[in-house]
């Protein structure tokens, strides 16, 4: 028999030569994971009555681009193509930046916010602003996502960054809370609060609490980015048609849900992954979720405040006082890497530590 040959990823691999008097016939030297072989023992009394070919084959393919990810060639970026959807949200992002500077007049100033300790909030913020000014029909707010991160902070969310650059979004037309004084519109009686993802503000913006009007809050039963697509397909579907605008929804929704296999996934999770899957583009939810998680794990380049500050979440116990009688705070830092990995990170993390510690006590 002559060489046969397959094809697999654009490169071509040959076979062992496979003799007429041999009893059985060669495995096919393909890469492990991309292609399957069988031998056919043709001695073997239970040898198939019809064999139309020696080698049989079965051939599981992979996307290249997938592929290249699981082998560890990570793209660094994967720009979609911009889309009108993506357009419309830039626009709308820019003239709400450029009315707070202005000092929003003749209108009331809904600043949309709450706590921003992943890409899930963060995505959500933008996302329930820009619907609930699509679907305002009077001309009286300004409604703004206030970004609850100081803008260097975004330097320590490497999926963020990552997401953000490949959807097209422009990352100057975003409103971060170091860049407004929200107790100035607060003062003049013009700022309106929409909170999100909390029922509370946090402790050093609680002296605006009398200017909430809205209390968005999924209470963990769902990812909040879920019920967001949801509202969108309800109104205004043509958005959701847009690659950069589901990708960003669709990220948020699997990286709350752990790609879907959370115990707290819930239906309406699922069913607007699958309405958002053309947002994967290329690499499939798969390879989407896990390009997510390894930007978000990769703490090379940050110091040891950037790692406690980039998964940090805080609570105060209900209930529960320490011996001065004030309630207790706990904050938890996800870090992805060990105890000692942290301490050995670089020669101050000791020190960045404990200013991080003093900060949020």
């Amino acid at each position: 028999m002559a060489h046969s040959s397959s094809v697999i990823g654009h490169k071509e691999y040959k076979s062992d030569t496979v003799s007429h008097s041999s009893s059985k016939v060669s495995h096919v030297k393909e890469p492990v994971g991309l292609s399957l072989s069988e031998s056919v023992d043709l001695s073997s009394p239970q040898r198939p009555d019809n064999i139309q070919s020696f080698n049989m084959r079965k051939q599981v393919s992979l996307p290249p681009c997938a592929a290249s990810f699981y082998y560890g060639n990570s793209p660094q970026i994967d720009a979609v193509e911009s889309c009108q959807s993506i357009q419309k949200l830039n626009m709308y992002l820019k003239a709400g930046r450029d009315a707070v500077n202005a000092g929003v007049p003749g209108r009331f100033f809904r600043a949309v916010l709450g706590p921003v300790s992943d890409a899930g909030s963060f995505i959500s913020v933008i996302m329930y602003s820009f619907y609930l000014n699509e679907t305002d029909k009077t001309s009286q707010f300004c409604t703004v996502p206030v970004i609850n991160l100081k803008r260097e902070d975004i330097n320590s969310h490497g999926e963020l960054e990552w997401l953000l650059r490949s959807c097209g979004i422009d990352l100057r037309s975003l409103l971060f809370i170091d860049e407004v004084d929200l107790s100035y519109y607060d003062l003049f009686g013009s700022l309106k609060i929409v909170l999100l993802n909390a029922d509370k503000l946090q402790d050093k913006q609680e002296a605006l609490k009398d200017s909430i009007v809205e209390v968005f809050n999924c209470q963990k039963d769902c990812s909040s980015c879920a019920l967001i697509a949801e509202k969108f397909a309800s109104t205004s579907p043509g958005l959701l048609a847009g690659k950069g605008f589901s990708r960003l929804l669709l990220s948020g929704i699997l990286l709350d849900t752990e790609n879907l296999t959370s115990p707290k996934c819930a239906s309406v999770d699922r069913y607007m992954s699958t309405l958002l899957l053309n947002g994967a583009g290329r690499f499939g939810c798969n390879g989407l979720y896990h390009i997510l998680r390894s930007k978000m794990h990769n703490v090379s380049h940050l110091t040891v405040g950037q790692i406690l500050h980039q998964d940090f979440k805080k609570q105060t116990a209900t209930g529960k006082t320490d011996i001065s009688g004030c309630r207790m705070v706990v904050g938890m830092s996800a870090v992805g890497i060990s105890i000692s990995q942290l301490l050995s990170h670089n020669k101050t993390s000791m020190q960045e530590i404990v200013v991080f510690q003093r900060e949020f006590v």
